[in-house]
């Protein structure tokens, strides 16, 4: 099981995460590309850092939505959303190549992700722009009870998908994140992480807030790297991870 973390997601004067601590013990991380955060400096500072740690480095596009941290939903047009996608993903590997290498996998931000999740419309324009743009990419998506279709979809595009499940977001009933703005929708101590993770891995599973299990099969797990307790952890997970 691969460990990811959302990355670069710093912007000018602003700091936000703490890439350098967590980046030991992830094995991929998910680089903004400057429209829902980041800069090109701190792209290139991030990549640098992947780089000297050998991890994976995956393009994390999302809307352009500075101000809300591309947790606002936008609508676009597919053709303007195919080429919001194309221009992020192309100025990380812009960045990439300048140090010897290139973008590994896209992962979508926020509100753009969750809404793949829900709207095959903007699902298949994700996978689209991967497809025109970067077709060795897989695309990670949410690990749902729909993983089949999903995947359906993707052949369909000539693509690979990988399933993300999130250690320290609770779900909904149906399978998706519960919105942040719920009480509950975060997990904040290292034990709850330490049993999302647990489950998910050898059961193939994840409770709900309401307490139902649903079947999830995942890739790799989602840690944030912009939480209180981020280093302790990533440091954490990883020895989870390792142990199963």
């Amino acid at each position: 099981m691969k460990l990811n973390c959302d990355m670069g997601e710093s912007f000018g004067t602003w700091s936000k995460g703490m890439d350098a601590d967590v980046m030991p013990y992830i094995d991929m991380a998910n680089i903004a590309c400057g429209f829902h955060a980041s800069d090109p400096l701190t792209m290139d500072h991030t990549v640098k850092m992947a780089i000297a740690e050998n991890v994976t480095i995956g393009a994390h596009p999302g809307y352009p939505d500075l101000l809300g941290f591309g947790r606002r939903d936008i609508d676009l047009r597919p053709d303007e959303l195919k080429a919001i996608l194309v221009y992020q993903m192309a100025a990380l590997d812009g960045i990439c190549r300048t140090h010897g290498t290139a973008i590994q996998y896209v992962k979508p931000h926020g509100a753009l992700y969750n809404k793949m999740a829900v709207d095959h419309t903007t699902l298949s324009v994700a996978m689209a722009a991967v497809r025109d743009f970067a077709p060795h990419c897989p695309l990670v998506v949410m690990a749902t009870p729909e993983a089949d279709q999903v995947r359906a979809r993707a052949k369909e595009y000539g693509i690979e998908v990988w399933f993300e499940a999130f250690s320290d977001r609770a779900y909904s009933d149906e399978g998706r994140l519960v919105k942040r703005s719920v009480p509950g929708a975060v997990h904040e101590s290292t034990e709850a992480i330490e049993n999302q993770v647990t489950q998910i891995m050898k059961e193939g599973t994840v409770t709900s807030i309401s307490g139902k299990r649903i079947p999830i099969q995942a890739d790799t797990i989602c840690i944030h790297g912009d939480s209180s307790h981020a280093v302790e952890a990533a440091r954490h997970m990883r020895q989870v991870v390792q142990s199963l």
